[in-house]
């Protein structure tokens, strides 16, 4: 019973350490490599990190829920952008000019809904035809990215609404906005994985998909609402955002799903589907934004930042692959 235990949180147990060793590290190292004076510990630093963490979390947290049903989703970053041009671009139609600033209101939903419906339509198309999630949303990824430049072109779409922006900015018990929208994220389907019927089948179509359906879930429709889940947060990570930034360019959101899908392996979710945990996932954020943030600390380029990145992935991966031939092989005994 223990060394179950042990098992099945180990991943999520591992990723909180190694952040606690970015911490000290960093620490240490930036006392004597660092150009800045601060500390890097420094309170402010580490709630700039969370809000900075947000946009990627949003998303990480939909990508947990895809990946732990065994699928993939890499149009994140294009339904990202998407989301963002309807909502600033929506404010400024005419048909809502007498609203005032429930303008917002309306825009926000737009948005939500848009990103929703762009999910459903990735769920429909790998359920209807039985065509892999990777090619479905690789394809999708593609064609999303060109409505993107059909809209506005190579120029970006803008409107700055000063309600908006100081609700993007407002902070709460020290944590601003997109934090508290992230803390949210988390444990909205950290219940619905751990509480809910849909949770639960989640991780069984993940582990064995004819078992499954054998067992009597109807798994098309399961991965339909995933892909909808992850649709609609994508566009809560980019209303979120571009509340306070008022401005999307067309390449807005590129690699996006990498850095999701990074966080999301990191925090111990297996790329095969049946295992992973959102609080995992937030992990993995975390460590990767520390990395990003402690390297540019004591002096690192950004290649620097994407290669020890990079590295640090292909070891997880390689680690999990070796725990997945151990535990085949244990069964075949």
């Amino acid at each position: 019973m223990i060394s179950e235990f042990i098992k099945r949180n180990l991943s999520t147990s591992a990723i909180w350490l190694f952040i606690i060793f970015e911490l000290l590290f960093f620490s240490i190292a930036g006392h004597y490599l660092s150009f800045s004076d601060g500390a890097f510990m420094d309170l402010n630093n580490m709630l700039l990190l969370l809000n900075q963490s947000a946009p990627i979390g949003i998303i990480a947290v939909g990508m947990t829920l895809i990946m732990v049903n065994g699928n993939i989703d890499l149009s994140v970053g294009a339904v990202f952008a998407i989301a963002g041009i309807v909502m600033l671009d929506s404010m400024t139609w005419p048909v809502f000019a007498g609203l005032g600033d429930w303008v917002i209101v309306v825009s926000w939903t737009l948005a939500l809904l848009a990103g929703a419906l762009l999910g459903a339509l990735n769920g429909l198309i790998v359920w209807k035809t039985g065509v892999d999630a990777f090619i479905v949303t690789l394809g999708s990824m593609l064609g999303y990215r060109g409505l993107v430049f059909m809209f506005n072109g190579e120029n970006p779409t803008s409107h700055l609404n000063w309600t908006l922006i100081d609700f993007a900015e407002a902070q709460f018990l020290g944590f601003n906005t997109a934090t508290w929208f992230l803390a949210a994220s988390v444990l909205v389907i950290w219940l619905v994985t751990r509480y809910t019927v849909h949770g639960r089948n989640a991780y069984a179509i993940g582990n064995n998909r004819n078992a499954a359906v054998n067992a009597g879930i109807r798994v098309g429709p399961h991965m339909v609402i995933n892909f909808v889940i992850i649709g609609f947060l994508a566009a809560l990570s980019s209303v979120v955002f571009y509340s306070g930034s008022g401005s999307v360019n067309p390449n807005d959101g590129q690699l996006y799903e990498l850095w999701v899908i990074t966080a999301v392996v990191l925090g111990g979710t297996k790329l095969a589907g049946g295992s992973g945990s959102v609080i995992g996932t937030l992990g993995g954020v975390i460590a990767i934004q520390l990395l990003r943030k402690g390297l540019g600390y004591i002096g690192a380029d950004t290649s620097t930042v994407n290669l020890v990145i990079g590295l640090i992935l292909i070891v997880v991966l390689f680690i999990d692959r070796q725990l997945n031939v151990k535990g085949a092989q244990e069964l075949r005994v």
